[in-house]
C-alpha cells in the first residue's frame, strides 16, 4: 500500500514521508537605536531648612537659664529629701561641719546634677529649658548621644564655663558659633524646627 504524498505549497514539489524539513521563521525588526543611558540624578541641594542651625549666645543664655531655675528648685527636692528623714531618723541635725557629712553632701548634689543632664541627653537630647528654647543637643555626625558623650559633654562644659564663662563666650567669634565645650566633647546644639 502505497503512502500518500504531502505537497509543499512553497515549490509544490512532492515530498515523501521520510522527508521531513523544519520551517523556521525567525523575524527581526529593526528599531529605532536605544536611546543613551540618562545621567545620574545630582543630589538635591539641601535648603536653609534642612541645615540644622547653631543657635547664637542670647537663646544658649536663655536655656542655661531656665534649666539653672529648675536645677535649683530639683537641688531644693533632693537636699530635703536627704535632710529630713535624717533630722527624723536620727533625733539631730544633719551634722554639715564635719568634714565627711559636708563632702558626701556635696557629692550627693553633684550626682543629681549629673544626673538630671545625663537624663535629658541621653533621652531626646533636650532639658526642659532647651525644649522651652527649641534646641537640642546632638553627636557631630547628627546621632543621638550616649550616657558617655553626655558625660564628656558635661565635663568640657563645667571647664568651659569655670574661667566666667569664657568658653560659652567664645562662640562670639567662633567661625561656626561653636562654644569651647562643644568643640572638645565633639557635639553640638542645634535650633530645631518649629513644629519638629
Amino acid at each position: 500500500m502505497a503512502l500518500p504524498t504531502q505537497v509543499n505549497p512553497q515549490t509544490t514539489a512532492a515530498v515523501s514521508p521520510t522527508e521531513v524539513k523544519v520551517s523556521v521563521a525567525v523575524k527581526v525588526s529593526i528599531d529605532a537605536p536605544t536611546p543613551p543611558p540618562l545621567p545620574p540624578p545630582k543630589a538635591p541641594v539641601p535648603s536653609p531648612e534642612a541645615t540644622p542651625q547653631v543657635p547664637r549666645l542670647p537663646r544658649r543664655l536663655g536655656a542655661l537659664l531656665y534649666d539653672s531655675i529648675l536645677l535649683f528648685a530639683l537641688l531644693l527636692l533632693a537636699t530635703a529629701l536627704l535632710i529630713i528623714p535624717y533630722d527624723l531618723l536620727a533625733a539631730r541635725p544633719y551634722p554639715q561641719g564635719e568634714w565627711l557629712y559636708r563632702t558626701l553632701f556635696q557629692a550627693y548634689l553633684l550626682a543629681v546634677i549629673v544626673g538630671f543632664y545625663v537624663y535629658f541627653w541621653t533621652h531626646g537630647g533636650q532639658t526642659l529649658g532647651m525644649s522651652a528654647w527649641r534646641l537640642r543637643v546632638l553627636r557631630d555626625d547628627g546621632g543621638r548621644l550616649s550616657a558617655r558623650d553626655a558625660l564628656r559633654r558635661l565635663a568640657w562644659a563645667a571647664l568651659s564655663l569655670a574661667p566666667v564663662g569664657l568658653g560659652l563666650w567664645w562662640c562670639l567669634f567662633d567661625r561656626e558659633h561653636l562654644a569651647w565645650h562643644d568643640r572638645r566633647s565633639r557635639t553640638r546644639l542645634v535650633v530645631v524646627p518649629r513644629g519638629g
